[in-house]
């Protein structure tokens, strides 16, 4: 049972990752389509790509859909995505305050089980935005809502008892803080992203207890 239990607990720790979204200069937002690519450090090195769309709104709200997935040889086995929203709820001089809303995608697979989990990512961004660089403080929460566990025949021949299925209520989730800063020159904005993860009991430390983040946007027409 304590080997499940540890299992099960390196599991969660591996998916409940900071999902990073892409970040923005808000004082140069006057583009409708951005596209963006990213490398990532959380667990591991992951590759990202993403879609933005700022709507026609008097507040500032961009839509945001995300592909990421690991390095190595089976890229396919892993893989996370997310669709939600970034919102300037307002700003005072070059001082903004943004909101991130996101619904999380991810799957995992080793040599024991496939996890196929259903989770959300909220956080919010307080920073200083000019027309060529910006800085910025960013706090969330990434949760881990509801995960299915398939098991291998490898795994169920040392457990016989275990089952496949949904595992609820949510299984896991992690609280990040960072900072984040980059430079803007004419379509292009090139940012870099790090922080500290931390999980929900406020106690205990991830195997990897850092994440980062860089990445380019693209402001299209």
């Amino acid at each position: 049972m304590k080997n499940i239990k540890y299992f099960f607990v390196i599991v969660f720790s591996i998916v409940a990752v900071a999902s990073n979204a892409q970040t923005f200069n808000w004082n140069k937002l006057d583009r409708k389509h951005i596209i963006n690519v990213h490398v990532s450090a959380d667990y591991g090195l992951t590759y990202g790509v993403g879609y933005n769309y700022k709507l026609r709104s008097k507040l500032p709200i961009v839509l945001n859909a995300e592909y990421s997935f690991p390095s190595g040889e089976n890229i396919t086995d892993d893989l996370k995505t997310k669709i939600g929203a970034q919102i300037n709820w307002f700003h005072t001089g070059n001082l903004h305050f943004v909101t991130k809303v996101h619904g999380v995608f991810r799957r995992y697979q080793n040599d024991y089980a496939q996890l196929i989990n259903f989770g959300s990512d909220l956080s919010g961004i307080v920073g200083y935005y000019k027309s060529k660089w910006f800085v910025a403080g960013e706090v969330g929460f990434d949760k881990a809502i509801v995960t299915h566990f398939k098991h291998s025949d490898i795994f169920k021949s040392n457990y016989p008892g275990i089952k496949d299925g949904w595992y609820e209520p949510a299984t896991g989730g992690n609280f990040y803080y960072g900072v984040q800063a980059g430079i803007s020159r004419m379509k292009f904005d090139v940012y870099l992203k790090v922080g500290k993860l931390i999980e929900q009991d406020f106690k205990t430390s991830p195997m990897l207890p850092i994440y980062g983040q860089l990445g380019v946007n693209l402001n299209l027409r």
